[in-house]
């Protein structure tokens, strides 16, 4: 299973992003998705996460309200809508695949099976 981000960029406070992420070579088995993200000297942290139907979406305190996760299907691209974007969003994002708990919207960083390499999302005052 190979996953890749697109989308990041330079932006300023209070600008909107949109990030996606796509999975290739993924097995027949249904999935759950997540986003985390790690600033420079930060551990890598939870941003939000869908299970595989999309019934269930988690968001970190930091971000609710403001980002808004989705996908099309079980097996269509995630995608992360950043809105109202902070100094303090600025990190890498990476988008992560779980495939032993589809039900469920994951929060764990350590219960992720598959991993992109991460675009960086930089926000300007």
């Amino acid at each position: 299973v190979q996953l890749a981000e697109s989308g990041g960029g330079l932006v300023k406070a209070g600008d909107f992003l949109r990030l996606s992420c796509a999975a290739s070579d993924t097995t027949s088995r249904p999935y759950s998705m997540g986003w985390f993200r790690q600033a420079p000297g930060k551990e890598r942290e939870f941003v939000g996460a869908i299970n595989w139907s999309g019934s269930s979406i988690v968001y970190s305190d930091s971000v609710k309200d403001r980002f808004t996760i989705a996908r099309a299907n079980a097996k269509g691209p995630m995608v992360l809508q950043m809105s109202s974007l902070k100094p303090e969003d600025t990190a890498v994002y990476y988008c992560a695949m779980d495939i032993h708990q589809p039900w469920m919207a994951v929060t764990d960083v350590k219960d992720y099976d598959y991993w992109g390499q991460g675009t960086q999302v930089t926000v300007s005052s």
